[in-house]
Formats: C-alpha cells, structure tokens, sequence
C-alpha cells in the first residue's frame, strides 16, 4: 500500500513540474517568436533578383527534447485505447518552434531565411524501446542579406 501511495505522489510531483516547465517553455517560445516577427522564414526557392543580394549563408537550427514520465504513461495507454497522441504533439510543436527560434538567432542581420527545412527523428528511451524518449528536430535554411537600397 505504501509503494502505491508513492507511486501516486510522485506521478503527481511529476504531472504538476512537467505542466509547468511546458508551460514556461511555451511562454519563452512566443516572446522570442514575437521578437523575431522581422525575419521571414519561407520555405520557397524564390530569391530576389541576384544583384541585390550581398551575401547568403547557410543556417541551422537543433533542438532535442525529452517527454515527460507522466506524458509517457498517458502515451501507453492511449496507444491502448486509440485516438490523438497529444502529449507528442505538443513535444514536437515545442521542438519544431524552438528549432526555428534557434536558426533564426544564428541568422540574425539578415533579411529573410528562404529554402527552409525541418527534418525530425524520434530518439528512443535507452529504458524502453517501445516508446519515444526524446524528439528532436533540425531546422536549416539560407540566410539572405541584401544590399542596402540608396
């Protein structure tokens, strides 16, 4: 009885933390995505006109992150049940944007990112190799600064 008792008190501990450091992780995405509204990133090839561009560089953006026990244990057993898996959703929305965020930081200067990619692989739990232990998600790009106009 005192083994369940602890089991669900730290499920709890460990329910409460994950929301929120989540939450403070989504909180840190949007003010960082605010501050960088001025720098596009496109996915199209389409560059300006060549003679207006003064320099292009290649730009990257990683990020890994793990999911939570609690998450975890919610996974399993809507893997059971079937439907949405929210809880990796919400992992990769995370690491996608911060992927983003940090090749946008390394681009800083330029103009526009164009040509931009976002490649995932999912980096199984060394526990378990049944479940998803970490995501992570790589974001690159061509940064383009363009002559400054007269």
């Amino acid at each position: 009885m005192l083994d369940l008792a602890l089991f669900l008190i730290l499920l709890t501990i460990g329910y409460f933390a994950g929301r929120a450091t989540e939450h403070r992780h989504y909180k840190s995405i949007l003010l960082r995505e605010k501050a960088s509204l001025h720098l596009p990133t496109v996915t199209s090839k389409m560059l300006p006109e060549v003679d207006q561009i003064a320099k292009s560089f290649l730009v990257t953006g990683s990020c890994v992150i793990s999911i939570d026990y609690f998450k975890r244990i919610l996974a399993v057993l809507r893997n059971i049940i079937g439907g949405r898996m929210t809880a990796y959703e919400t992992l990769i929305d995370r690491a996608r944007r911060e992927a983003i965020l940090r090749m946008k930081y390394e681009a800083l200067g330029s103009h526009i990112i164009v040509n931009t990619r976002v490649e995932t692989a999912s980096i199984f739990s060394s526990a378990s190799q049944n479940g998803i232990g970490s995501v992570e998600v790589f974001a690159y790009g061509t940064a383009i600064k363009l002559k400054k106009k007269l």
